[in-house]
């Protein structure tokens, strides 16, 4: 019998859930029969975040928030305006040099 990999696990379960307190997220596993030591808990959620794959965000002292990392399209199309934007402003700094019109 294969085992799914523990950030597996973890992942599947705040995906289904879409966002979870880590509390909630390790209660889920006990239930789950998967218990796992703090310190492999928290490495397991920053692999997950280094891969960008959830985003964690402190709560309080002691709760976080874990949810999906989404790419939202939104923010490229900002990015890029605003790179426009300053790349326009910069060739205007240069006077007597003719403009391209966008």
């Amino acid at each position: 019998m294969t085992t799914m990999p523990l950030r597996n696990s973890v992942y599947e379960i705040v995906k289904n859930a879409g966002s979870m307190t880590d509390s909630e997220l390790s209660k889920t596993l006990i239930k789950k029969g998967i218990s796992i030591p703090e310190d492999e808990f928290n490495k397991t959620l920053l692999n997950l975040e280094i891969y960008g794959l959830i985003k964690v965000t402190w709560l309080t002292k002691d709760e976080r928030r874990i949810e999906i990392a989404t790419k939202e399209s939104e923010e490229d199309d900002v990015e890029r305006q605003n790179r426009e934007t300053l790349e326009r402003e910069y060739e205007a700094g240069f006077p007597g040099v003719e403009q391209e019109d966008a």
